[in-house]
C-alpha cells in the first residue's frame, strides 16, 4: 500500500511539473517576431541612408533670460500665541522667533547676542507653555517677516514666524 501511494505521488509532481512548462513553439513564435521586426528597422534605415542625406539644422543660441518668482507669503505657517514682551519695545503683527527657553536668563543672552549682531531682539513670555521666546525682528508685513526668517536661518536654522 505504501509503495503504490508513494508511486501515485511521484506521478502527481511529475504531471505538476510536465503541466507547467511552456512550449517550444511559443518560444520559436517569439524569437521570429522579434527577428522580423529587427529586420524590418534595418531595411528601412538602410534605405533612408542610402537614398536621402540627412539634413543638420544649425543650432542657435538664446540668451538665457532670467525670470525672478514672486513667492506667495500667503501660504507660510504661521504661529498664534498669547505673548507678552518682558524685555524689548513691543511687537508688530508678525515677528520672528530664533529662540525658545525655559530659563530667562537663557534667552535675555541669545538677545544680548542679537542686539550685539545688530537686530532689535527681544524676548516674550508666554504663560500658556512657560517659555520664553526669543524674537530678531518684528514687521508689521508678513512679506517682510518671511525675508527676514529666511535670512535668518542661515545662522538660526529652526527660526519661525509668531504672529500676534
Amino acid at each position: 500500500m505504501k509503495k503504490i501511494m508513494i508511486l501515485g505521488g511521484a506521478l502527481l509532481v511529475a504531471v505538476s511539473f510536465t503541466g507547467c512548462k511552456s512550449s517550444e513553439s511559443a518560444y520559436k513564435k517569439a524569437y521570429e517576431k522579434a527577428k522580423a521586426q529587427d529586420q524590418t528597422t534595418v531595411t528601412t534605415t538602410t534605405t533612408t541612408t542610402e537614398n536621402e542625406t540627412p539634413v543638420v539644422t544649425p543650432v542657435e543660441t538664446t540668451p538665457v533670460t532670467e525670470t525672478r518668482v514672486q513667492d506667495n507669503y500667503d501660504n507660510e505657517p504661521v504661529r498664534r500665541e498669547n505673548v507678552a514682551v518682558v524685555n524689548g519695545a513691543g511687537l508688530k503683527n508678525y515677528s520672528v522667533v530664533v529662540g525658545s527657553f525655559g530659563v530667562k536668563a537663557n534667552a535675555e543672552g541669545l538677545q544680548g547676542r542679537l542686539k550685539s549682531a545688530g537686530y532689535d531682539a527681544q524676548v516674550a513670555y508666554n504663560s500658556g507653555n512657560n517659555m520664553y521666546r526669543v524674537v530678531a525682528s518684528s514687521y508689521d508685513s508678513k512679506a517682510s517677516a518671511v525675508q527676514s526668517r529666511n535670512q535668518l536661518r542661515a545662522t538660526y536654522p529652526d527660526a519661525w514666524l509668531l504672529a500676534k
